[in-house]
């Protein structure tokens, strides 16, 4: 498994690389790559640590899998390639962040515009198989992002965690609630959004968070 990676995020995960379960984890993905139809694309598994290093790291959005159907993953969660019709769920996103901060939002469903700016976005599990939701849980990859959740809870202060639905809820009960802020809402899926995700107002309390400590905010845009 080829992990491309920016450094900052390669210097404080190598330990990690030479661990029994990642290598469990990297023979998992290579025979799951030359087998089955599996996204996103290898060059993009870690693709959000590419674009977002440790150090800039000002939000964190954790996510579950990604996305299982034809050209939709590429590394970012709830993100979509460019041209690819938006998931409900990023539906929900961007109408919540209409509503909330009172601007119009592209309608491509890349993210990594916002990545660029700071805002990790992270699944607990970076590889499905094609049309197999969860497929490729519990193959060593929560063990992975627990450590990158630990990291930043650790090393960084005054960082937004934004925790929507009970998975991730549990994923992020070991962050540091005295040195981040950690919002909490149902998940954006159409099953749930109207359970506390519509209204949650987490991109303008998170912009106030970041803007009280000295940092600037993201567009959400």
């Amino acid at each position: 498994m080829d992990v491309r990676m920016e450094q900052t995020w390669k210097d404080r995960l190598a330990d990690e690389f030479d661990k029994e379960y990642f290598h469990f984890l990297a023979e998992f993905v290579r025979s799951a790559y030359r087998n089955e139809v599996v996204y996103p694309p290898p060059k993009c598994i870690f693709r959000a640590f590419e674009m977002c290093p440790f150090d800039q790291v000002k939000v964190v959005i954790l996510g579950q899998d990604p996305y299982h159907g034809p050209k939709q993953a590429h590394g970012l969660c709830f993100s979509v390639n460019e041209g690819i019709a938006l998931p409900p769920s990023l539906v929900n996103i961007f109408r919540e962040i209409e509503d909330d901060c009172k601007v119009s939002v592209s309608k491509t469903g890349d993210l990594s515009r916002w990545a660029r700016q700071g805002v990790l976005l992270l699944n607990a599990t970076l590889t499905v198989t094609q049309g197999r939701a969860g497929s490729h849980q519990h193959k060593g990859w929560e063990d992975f992002t627990d450590r990158v959740v630990d990291l930043l809870s650790r090393e960084r202060e005054h960082l937004v965690f934004l925790l929507w639905g009970r998975y991730a809820q549990e994923k992020g009960a070991r962050i540091d609630m005295t040195r981040h802020l950690v919002l909490k809402a149902a998940h954006p899926s159409p099953l749930s959004a109207h359970s506390g995700f519509f209204g949650c107002r987490h991109f303008r309390s998170a912009n106030e968070y970041l803007a009280a400590h000295g940092k600037q905010g993201i567009d959400w845009r």
